[in-house]
């Protein structure tokens, strides 16, 4: 595991006198040492071999450094400033960037203010989920540009994941974790493995594995200058880096789940989605989420050996813990199924379709599909640019509607849930997003949201940055409409506020829904 000792090189770094007296923080991992002073930040990677990582010399930690710096700045350019030498002088001394011949290497970079790391704001509470869209933004065109690797991924990379998992479990956790506990979720992964070994080669020949983030969790993204900002990507290792682009997101989705914070994940899971159509790929979901999770466990009681400190080395050794137990439990996901949200404009189902999601289906929760998003698209417009009523004719509204039951479709019988939110108000429609269940095999529920029309006028006179084009006029039109019997769709009044509207469409929803807490992943969301 280590192959030399860095003591000396590492007391010096973390020295207030190397930086003229400026006071030192510093962040140990497995495989780094990070010091933190003044306004600069080096990382000394760790002299280790692991299964999946080897700085054993100098010249393999010098690459690495500079690997770091070229890769991460496709992400944080202006954070990464650099490689330095940590030299000997001919007195003996180290020196950063010395005269004398370089003992190792450090990356150089920019200091940030550690309280604006997403996993610092999430432990403090000031994590907004507005902040998750913005989010999946930068990631969905970090993903878009990455380079295609054929090379790498597919099923023999995840192959390689789980067998790493094993034998990383196995060899580090060995006195910290349930041996039996580890068995399970090796032979259930790999039988995940091989049900999906076919979606996985066909996304791997279709340019879905590409030179991605690899470690994307909330501690290696920062809030920089107001943007989400994703940095310390993997360079040591391209069969962690080069993966399947739902693989990697997929680690910030477990990240913010164990964290209880189901809102911010789906947030996040919905807007990607949105801006990527990866829906084909979610059936893959389960085993990256585990895997994910498998991970975790397993570099976790490799870096509760480094902790010098008691208390926060049993700490680590109970978080691979309770990663080996997310990781078996995100493999017995919930069942999909369909809901659907229909009502006049203004009755809030976009709102209630977003506080729902978290809490049904599989994590992170149910894939909104709305209308509104969806005929925008099909115009060819953002989503925020207003259509006129070449929009809203009768051919677009086929389409929308058909768009509808496709992508629904094709969510459920990916082993997803999926909430549909339109108007809904020809019994046409409502009988064909209802086929949709029958036809998977899946639950279904509808749900028609009442609301008294001047209420409905001024929530959408209200409305700021929204999808939606509907106007006071638009709201008068829908009231003259009949709509028809409502067959098997539970009406609920929408006027009281959106909390209340939420728990009562839940209680109408776990009718026909597994309730999480009777089984099933174990990691579902609370109630709203």
């Amino acid at each position: 595991m280590t192959t030399i000792d860095q003591a000396d090189v590492i007391a010096f770094l973390a020295s207030p006198a190397t930086y003229g007296g400026a006071a030192v923080e510093r962040i140990d991992t497995h495989a780094a040492v990070v010091c933190l002073a003044g306004q600069r930040a080096y990382k000394l990677k760790r002299a280790v071999r692991f299964d999946y990582l080897d700085f054993s010399t100098p010249e393999r930690r010098r690459t690495s450094c500079e690997d770091e710096v070229r890769l991460n700045r496709r992400t944080a350019p202006d954070l990464y400033l650099g490689v330095l030498a940590i030299t000997r002088e001919p007195d003996g001394s180290l020196a950063i960037d010395g005269q004398g011949d370089p003992v190792d290497w450090v990356v150089e970079m920019r200091r940030f203010d550690q309280a604006l790391l997403f996993d610092r704001l999430a432990g403090a509470g000031r994590l907004e989920v507005d902040a998750m869209a913005p989010l999946a933004d930068a990631i969905a065109r970090f993903h878009a540009t990455a380079e295609p690797r054929r090379d790498h991924g597919g099923a023999a990379g995840m192959a390689w994941v789980v067998d790493g998992n094993a034998d990383g479990l196995a060899d580090f956790g060995a006195d910290m974790l349930d041996p039996a506990a580890v068995a399970r979720l090796i032979d259930a992964s790999r039988v995940e493995l091989a049900r999906g070994r076919d979606r996985l080669e066909a996304r791997r020949l279709d340019g879905f594995v590409r030179h991605c983030h690899g470690d994307l969790h909330l501690r290696n993204i920062v809030l920089l200058d107001g943007h989400p900002t994703l940095f310390d990507g993997v360079e040591f290792n391209d069969e962690i880096a080069c993966i399947d682009v739902l693989y990697d997101v997929a680690f910030l989705l477990m990240d913010l789940w164990r964290r209880d914070l189901p809102h911010h994940a789906n947030r996040v899971w919905n807007r990607y989605l949105g801006e990527t159509d990866e829906i084909d790929g979610i059936a893959l979901l389960p085993l990256f989420l585990s895997c994910r999770a498998a991970v975790r466990a397993k570099t976790s009681t490799t870096a509760a050996r480094f902790q010098t400190d008691a208390a926060q080395r049993r700490a680590t050794e109970d978080l691979a813990r309770d990663y080996l137990a997310m990781a078996e439990r995100l493999l017995r996901p919930l069942p999909p199924g369909l809901l659907a949200i229909g009502g006049l404009s203004g009755t809030g189902k976009s709102t209630l379709a977003l506080a729902l999601a978290p809490t049904f289906g599989p994590v992170p929760g149910a894939v909104v599909v709305r209308s509104d998003e969806i005929r925008k698209r099909l115009c060819g417009v953002g989503p925020l640019d207003r259509l006129g009523h070449e929009g809203y004719t009768p051919e677009v509204d086929a389409r929308v509607y058909a768009t509808l039951v496709e992508r629904a479709g094709r969510i459920v019988r990916a082993g997803h849930c999926a909430i549909v939110d339109a108007v809904y108000a020809r019994p046409e429609d409502r009988a064909a997003i209802e086929r949709v269940a029958a036809e998977a095999a899946v639950p279904f529920v509808g749900i028609w949201l009442d609301a008294p029309e001047p209420l409905l006028v001024a929530r959408v006179d209200g409305r700021v940055d929204d999808a939606s084009d509907a106007d006071a006029a638009v709201v008068r039109r829908q009231h003259t409409r009949d709509i028809g019997p409502l067959g098997g769709w539970s009406r609920l009044e929408a006027s009281g506020s959106p909390d209340q509207v939420c728990a009562s469409a839940q209680g109408i929803a776990r009718a026909r829904f597994p309730d999480p807490d009777a089984g099933g992943a174990g990691v579902a969301a609370p109630p709203v």
